[in-house]
């Protein structure tokens, strides 16, 4: 809420190349909004303190000129990418937030993330990744013939034993200036099944002290970046095997991307949110009624997934694919909304996904600026008229007759979508019925 208030915190100060890389490494991804939210807190520290004064979300506000949802929207962000940790505590009046801030990752760090760079990657193009990495790089000096002369600290000080001193200890509640570390990329471990990856490799004899903290992060994240399952990582584990039995990471990010490239073709994968952003959420936790049950479903998985479970696991065309990530990108529909327009569009079209068609109805979507699964929900039982009247347009312009084809199997809550909807014109014509009768008697 506005009146919620809240606290900046640091670890320490940041250093003077943090701007540098906000503004062009991190804001292509995140966005310039985020940028800003992150700067104006980094600002609201003052010069030799570890934390803000207090105050509400309304400075934020009005000195950002947004609304609370899209500071929520961009605070999400910060903390995805791991800029940002947030701490809340209830209370029965306005709740308090801190805001522990976290330095972005140096250059070399960024670079050789395996995550972050390729994504980068992906949204600057080939030339000015190159030039961004040059201007954050410089020429490295040999010092091959050069001898190291630099004295050790004894070598130049000594110690007194007759009266050591005794520095005195840190006020309770104080906290010294530190360098503060930078925030990590966080993969959630439950993403990935690691108990099933170690089974496939049960009988390959790899030491289990191969698989360090180093190797389960990269593992984590590069089975969040190329989609790789447990099953088809332990073969990618398997050949970046060294003579010692070890996992070389560097291998097995090769490996992946060079398994990306074979099932997926040359594009590398884009940052999108994979599913509903918890800000367009119903917050539906427990679902009672069918509906509630179908909200949480949309809201809970990806538009692959959703596919993927139409077809009883079957691997989603690229075309597909592909159409999915014009959707989130070109139209910028939430997934949840993009789940809800796919399946709208195979339940009128005989399970077939039409680019043409698909793409008609989520322009209007976007422009109708729908965020939430609900919202997509009403619209599409709202105008479903009109969208049959597209449809049967574009065949009678081109001159196609319906074919029958092969219906897939559909899950139960699938099957049960255009009955609830039935259901709810039932309920709302009776009501309308009854409002209009109560009327007359009124009346007499």
């Amino acid at each position: 809420m506005p009146a919620d208030r809240y606290l900046v915190e640091a670890d320490g100060l940041f250093n003077e190349g943090d701007a540098k890389v906000m503004a062009l490494l991190y804001q292509p991804l995140i966005g310039p909004f985020s940028v800003s939210l992150y700067m104006t807190m980094k600002h609201q520290i003052a010069d030799q303190k570890l934390h803000s004064e207090p105050c509400t979300h309304y400075f934020l506000m009005n000195v950002l000129d947004a609304d609370l949802a899209e500071i929520y929207r961009a605070r999400l962000k910060l903390e995805a990418i791991g800029l940002l940790e947030t701490y809340v505590k209830e209370t029965d009046g306005p709740r308090m937030f801190i805001y522990s801030l976290k330095p972005p990752l140096s250059p070399e760090q960024f670079f050789s993330d395996g995550v972050l760079n390729v994504y980068l990657y992906r949204k600057v193009g080939k030339e000015y990744f190159a030039r961004l990495k040059s201007f954050f790089s410089d020429k490295a000096l040999s010092k091959e013939s050069f001898k190291n002369i630099t004295k050790a600290f004894q070598e130049v000080f000594q110690s007194s034993f007759a009266h050591p001193p005794y520095p005195p200890k840190e006020e309770k509640g104080e906290k010294l200036f530190a360098n503060p570390s930078a925030g990590p990329l966080r993969i959630r471990p439950e993403e990935f099944d690691y108990e099933l990856l170690m089974e496939g490799l049960t009988n390959a004899l790899i030491p289990a002290d191969a698989f360090t903290e180093e190797v389960k992060e990269a593992i984590l994240k590069l089975a969040f970046l190329y989609g790789v399952d447990p099953l088809e990582m332990k073969n990618l584990v398997l050949v970046a095997l060294d003579e010692e039995n070890r996992i070389d990471i560097e291998e097995l990010r090769k490996q992946a991307r060079d398994w990306y490239f074979l099932k997926y073709g040359g594009e590398l994968p884009d940052l999108v949110e994979r599913t509903q952003p918890a800000v367009w959420r119903s917050g539906i936790e427990e679902p009672k009624t069918q509906e509630e049950r179908l909200i949480r479903y949309l809201e809970t998985v990806s538009p692959r997934e959703l596919l993927e479970d139409l077809t009883e696991g079957a691997t989603v065309a690229e075309p597909d694919l592909k159409l999915i990530e014009d959707l989130m990108i070109r139209y910028k529909l939430p997934p949840g909304v993009v789940n809800v327009l796919i399946q709208f569009c195979l339940l009128k079209t005989d399970m077939k996904l039409s680019r043409t068609y698909v793409e008609k109805i989520a322009a209007h979507w976007s422009r109708k600026k729908i965020k939430t699964v609900r919202e997509a929900l009403d619209i599409a039982k709202k105008e479903h008229k009109q969208y049959l009247d597209w449809q049967q347009k574009k065949k009678t312009k081109n001159g196609e007759q319906w074919k029958p084809v092969r219906k897939e199997p559909l899950p139960e809550w699938f099957e049960n979508w255009e009955i609830l909807q039935d259901e709810k014109d039932t309920i709302a014509n009776f009501e309308e019925e009854k409002r209009k009768l109560e009327e007359e008697l009124r009346n007499l």
